[in-house]
């Protein structure tokens, strides 16, 4: 099937690129970008049909998020967190989807996954909730958030971890972003101040992990049956790999025509180790998509399918996006290692790029470390919870 969202965004690559400069010092990406790629239908392709989505299959998605990503890294994260938020809001309540969708179906919602809220019974079915989070990628550009928070009992005691919908009305942002890369994601504070959420906006994170969101009932296509940990974690991987893609095009681009002066005035593209980092930077990045891709279709296939998705897949999964992350780094790293002073310069593309990957790098969702600790103990036969799988 073609991908006509990645036709679309092709013809506006050239203007996300022209504006990446700009992006990175106003710190959040132009509005009239966040317009060109929602009519272009990204921010709908994981969206439900009937709510005027397009259900595309996750790979198709990523891709486009990869050429977004490398043409400006901010812009391809900022599409790529609000673009997987429609496929996460398709697990809610068909109630809370009327209520973000049924006015208006290019509706943006933001996120702030990290349990930190404090939700409590209002007496009437509902709860309210209060707290501040850090790093909602986009906000600007949404007019609800999908907040994580902690259900607290009688007792004041955690009982449950818990996703809140909550509308723009019901909490205030605060401009706090200002950090070393990802800088145009604009990844501000969110704060709730007692606000009423009815039930139907609430939703189990053990509910989504175990693929029973109340959601399921109305969308039941595929698409809602993939794990929460698979999506939406491949959504902070693929604007890495994406940029440094990008990264690597620039590279042999502007460098074909450059002299070494310090080098006795050879060509760069004589240079031996540049033609080393060239080669691994693409094997790394070209590893990175292959194995992504596998993973999202066997997922995919087992969710066409209707057959349980195996732990060994999940964790396969989970294994291979982090070292997706891991290779994107290695890719801009190497490439940054062996241009030259000139890439030292502030906003230049490559320095831009370098940034960029290893603030992304830091994401919770690549948490190398313990993501393959993960996958060897589930290699020894021993037993593995956690709600990223």
């Amino acid at each position: 099937m073609s991908n006509q969202v990645l036709e679309s965004v092709r013809a506006l690559l050239p203007a996300i690129a022209e504006r990446a400069g700009r992006t990175d010092e106003s710190g959040r990406v132009p509005d009239e970008t966040v317009r060109d790629l929602a009519a272009a239908g990204v921010f709908r392709m994981l969206q439900p049909g009937r709510h005027g989505g397009l259900e595309s299959d996750p790979v198709d998605f990523f891709r486009v998020v990869r050429e977004i990503a490398a043409a400006c890294a901010s812009t391809g994260w900022v599409a790529s967190v609000l673009g997987v938020h429609p496929w996460h809001m398709g697990l809610f309540d068909d109630r809370a989807q009327t209520e973000v969708w049924g006015k208006d179906r290019d509706t943006r919602i933001s996120s702030s996954y990290a349990p930190v809220g404090r939700l409590v019974p209002d007496g009437d079915g509902g709860h309210r909730l209060s707290g501040r989070w850090r790093f909602s990628s986009g906000c600007e550009h949404a007019d609800w958030a999908l907040l994580g928070a902690l259900a607290v009992g009688d007792e004041g005691r955690p009982v449950d971890f818990l996703t809140v919908l909550v509308p723009r009305t019901d909490y205030r942002i605060e401009q706090v972003w200002d950090v070393v890369g990802l800088r145009g994601t604009a990844s501000n504070d969110i704060v709730v101040e007692d606000a009423v959420v009815p039930a139907h906006r609430v939703m189990r994170n053990y509910e989504q992990a175990q693929l029973r969101g109340p959601g399921q009932k109305a969308n039941t296509g595929p698409l809602y049956r993939l794990p929460f940990a698979a999506v939406f974690t491949h959504a902070i991987t693929v604007p890495l790999i994406g940029a440094a893609a990008g990264a690597h095009d620039h590279y042999t681009g502007v460098m074909r025509e450059r002299v070494r002066l310090s080098l006795g005035g050879g060509r760069f593209t004589e240079d031996p180790y540049a033609q080393v980092a060239v080669a691994r930077a693409a094997c790394e990045i070209d590893a990175a998509v292959l194995q992504t891709e596998r993973n999202l279709a066997e997922l995919a296939e087992c969710a066409a399918a209707r057959r349980p998705i195996p732990a060994e897949l999940r964790l396969r999964t989970r294994r291979d996006q982090v070292r997706a992350t891991e290779r994107a780094v290695e890719a801009v790293d190497l490439l940054f290692r062996t241009a030259g002073g000139m890439s030292l310069r502030r906003g230049h593309p490559l320095e831009r790029a370098w940034r960029d990957v290893h603030a992304g790098s830091v994401h919770v969702a690549n948490d190398v470390e313990r993501t393959l600790a993960m996958y060897g103990r589930n290699a020894f036969g021993a037993t593995v919870e956690d709600h990223l799988i």
